[in-house]
């Protein structure tokens, strides 16, 4: 007889999920950062930002002249360091430990390549909902920046980039539940909007672009 398997069925996750967090976030070093795997890299990430944030935003401290004074704290860290190496039993400070890999600039090249074609996709309004999802976050984002500052945004923004994944993998069945709910409401809403307001407005024919 065929043994049946008691262990639950694996649920899909937050829109159609497979895959765990981890994974989808590259199950690299970033991965650990946002998830808070290593603790001690995480918080102080936080606290470097938090820093800069305090130092620009409470202090007002001018940006030409923090990175000036950055600029010469690392110079004497290196000049003791390098002078230093020969007296006591220290390693010699090496130029590839300040070099930046050329895959993170490749890596960047091609989330900015990518974000910029999903960009003109949604501008040409071969989907309308989408076209008009995003015009409306613009507009509330816009909104929103008129009552912080583009320092404060970012910062909030990071707040939010390094809490919620460790809040939604530890709250995870809560979250998928109200999502799904809210998911359905919003696919009736569009729905609505789309048989009496969008399939109504005239467009051109839409021609394929051909790519060599």
């Amino acid at each position: 007889m065929p043994t049946r398997s008691h262990e639950p069925a694996q649920r899909p996750g937050l829109f159609g999920r497979q895959r765990p967090l981890h994974a989808l976030l590259g199950e690299g070093k970033l991965a650990d950062i946002l998830l808070w795997k290593d603790k001690m890299l995480s918080g102080g990430i936080v606290a470097g930002f938090s820093i800069v944030w305090f130092l620009f935003e409470v202090v007002e401290y001018n940006f030409v002249t923090l990175l000036c004074h950055i600029l010469m704290a690392l110079m004497l860290i290196l000049f003791v360091w390098y002078n230093a190496a020969g007296l006591i039993t220290w390693r010699l400070p090496d130029i590839y430990d300040f070099e930046i890999p050329e895959s993170t600039f490749r890596y960047f090249y091609n989330k900015l390549n990518f974000l910029l074609r999903r960009f003109y996709d949604i501008s040409t309004g071969k989907d309308l909902t989408h076209f008009f999802v995003t015009i409306a976050g613009l507009w509330v984002m816009s909104t929103i920046g008129n009552f912080f500052s583009a320092l404060n945004l970012l910062y909030i923004m990071f707040l939010c980039l390094v809490t919620l994944p460790i809040m939604y993998e530890r709250y995870e069945s809560e979250v998928d539940y109200l999502a799904s709910k809210g998911n359905q409401d919003v696919k009736r809403l569009f729905k609505t909007l789309d048989s009496k307001v969008l399939n109504k407005i005239p467009r051109g024919p839409v021609k394929e672009r051909k790519y060599k």
